[in-house]
């Protein structure tokens, strides 16, 4: 299989004291007083692999910073276990090192849940959020506690001995020949490869003993959920719930947890549809630089 790279942002490295070395797609507005939209990827993915499809209508209105979570494509590889609390506060140093006072913090499925925690634990930082396919709990009910626990067991089994032409495989069944993105599968296969496995198993448990009920509906920030219907790994009931909870408005899309990919033209207009909403609200997002 080819390596087809798609079109990306440009990329940068960021060395921060205390936190170490972050690579990042960064691409500044040519108009200084553009808002600033911090792109936070889910699980297994990196910012590339999550949001290449939505990288260029992002950037005509906006400055864009994506950021490799630790243990994923790029990201920090420290020998400690992966919290999400860590994740939301290498966002806020690497967004804050590129001279951002205000953001909007785009989330998806994983990243839904470091963007809530981003604004909880950095509130003069975070103007709005954008919530992707994801939810504000996944331990609800035991049969997903359970479901979290067998991943985390067998997840780190299936990386180590599952061979790269069967992933190969997974990967062109969900893709038909004449799909826009079927030329870039060999570099979509090789970017999921970049992560870590002990981080992988180490995110899913921390995934797992997430839930924000008590505190999200406080965050005091405008939100939209970006409803993804036919989600089969974060049910649609759970993410009208963070709709709910959050008093966010909703845009729905029609398409399941891999709609970034899937429906690469309807995820990138939903998600600039969603920050253009969320900048609408009474609160006035500004940069630095």
């Amino acid at each position: 299989m080819t390596i087809d790279v798609p079109s990306l942002l440009p990329g940068r490295f960021i060395t921060i004291a205390g936190r170490g070395e972050f690579f990042v797609r960064y691409a500044p507005h040519a108009d200084a007083t553009a808002p600033v939209v911090l792109l936070l990827h889910g699980w297994t993915a990196s910012s590339d692999l999550n949001f290449f499809t939505a990288y260029h209508e992002l950037s005509q209105f906006a400055t864009v910073v994506g950021i490799d979570h630790r243990g994923h494509g790029r990201g920090l590889r420290p020998d400690e276990p992966f919290s999400l609390e860590d994740c939301a506060d290498d966002a806020a140093a690497v967004a804050r090192e590129l001279g951002a006072q205000r953001v909007v913090a785009v989330g998806y499925s994983m990243g839904g849940p470091i963007a809530m925690l981003l604004a909880r634990r950095h509130p003069d930082l975070v103007a709005g959020l954008v919530l992707q396919a994801t939810a504000m709990e996944w331990r609800a009910t035991r049969r997903e506690r359970t479901r979290w626990q067998v991943s985390r067991a067998l997840g780190p089994i299936t990386r180590r001995f599952v061979r790269p032409r069967l992933v190969r495989l997974v990967f062109a069944r969900r893709f038909p020949r004449r799909h826009a993105l079927r030329s870039h599968l060999g570099w979509m296969l090789a970017e999921w490869r970049r992560n870590d496995p002990w981080h992988m198993a180490q995110a899913a448990r921390a995934i797992s003993r997430f839930d924000a009920r008590p505190w999200l509906a406080s965050l005091g920030v405008p939100a939209v959920v970006v409803l993804t219907s036919r989600d089969q790994l974060v049910p649609p009931r759970k993410q009208r719930l963070l709709a709910e909870t959050s008093s966010a408005a909703v845009i729905p899309l029609d398409g399941d947890h891999f709609v970034n990919v899937l429906q690469p033209a309807e995820f990138s207009a939903a998600t600039s549809r969603a920050v253009r909403q969320v900048l609408a609200a009474p609160a006035v997002v500004q940069v630095a630089r």
